[in-house]
């Protein structure tokens, strides 16, 4: 096989998980816990919906 450079990744794309997931947990990971807690707070006040098959979000580095 040739040779493949690996990155690391510097966005993601997500659903807004349930409150006290594992999944959420690992989106906290990726893009803080702060700015995702924030990022959820206007999610709720804007009436977006969680789960597998609603809203999502993109987190980048910036």
């Amino acid at each position: 096989f040739p040779p493949y450079d690996f990155t690391v990744a510097n966005a993601m794309i997500s659903n807004f998980h349930m409150p006290l997931s594992t999944l959420l947990m690992i989106v906290a990971a990726f893009g803080g816990y702060d700015k995702v807690m924030e990022a959820y707070n206007v999610a709720l006040k804007e009436g977006y919906r969680f789960g597998t098959y609603w809203d999502a979000k993109l987190i980048t580095d910036k």
